[in-house]
């Protein structure tokens, strides 16, 4: 188990990821990171080792690991199999929207792709999350609900571009619909409900045998 992370740690990581957001990863020094948080810049060499190493310690404590949910998910009974599809969606969702700066990092990474230590914990934990849907679509396949041969890389990409896209579309969004007035909480909260809706009219499409 890794130790707890200390107050500054934390600081620097925080302030490192508005920033890489902000002016992406090659375009941020060390001695910006540093300014920015009030802590001496030695201090990113001390706990971190380098500016890559502190990117690494930010991709692991904020990226979207859902095999607790997919466990919890496979021993419930009380949710048939696209039901549980559907609860994995909202995790996706909400993950992914609790979490947009960071999203932001990745999306920017994963275009620009220079820094392959991030590109390949990305893959990772990619390859890991389709194993745990597997799981959660083979018990759907036993029941006979859904098809054969989903395409499980394909089916994560409609996720997360769909709510990557709406993400970077938010401002044209609001103005499309006119929510101008509407308060940036309840604003998010229709996307939410909207995005999770949309979603699993699509996943429902790909999964079971109705057209």
């Amino acid at each position: 188990m890794k130790p707890s992370l200390s107050s500054k740690q934390v600081l620097l990581m925080d302030t490192a990821e508005l920033l890489f957001s902000q002016k992406g990863f090659d375009g941020t020094s060390v001695r910006d990171i540093a300014e920015a948080a009030g802590i001496n810049t030695a201090m990113i060499s001390y706990y971190f080792g380098s500016k890559e190493k502190l990117m690494e310690e930010i991709f692991e404590r904020k990226s979207l690991n859902i095999k607790e949910k997919v466990d919890d998910l496979l021993k419930d009974n009380s949710l048939d199999p696209l039901e549980k599809m559907y609860s994995l969606v909202d995790v996706y969702i909400d993950g992914i929207l609790q979490r947009k700066t960071f999203h932001r990092i990745l999306l920017c990474e994963q275009i620009i792709n220079q820094n392959p230590s991030i590109i390949q914990m990305l893959d990772k934990m990619k390859t890991k999350n389709s194993e745990y849907i597997n799981d959660l679509i083979r018990v759907g396949q036993k029941k006979g609900i859904f098809k054969k041969n989903i395409d499980i890389p394909m089916m994560t990409n409609t996720l997360i571009g769909t709510v990557s896209h709406t993400l970077v579309n938010l401002d044209f969004y609001r103005t499309y619909h006119h929510m101008e007035t509407m308060s940036d909480e309840e604003f998010e909260r229709q996307v939410r409900k909207k995005l999770s809706v949309h979603i699993k009219n699509i996943y429902k499409a790909i999964l079971t045998h109705e057209s």
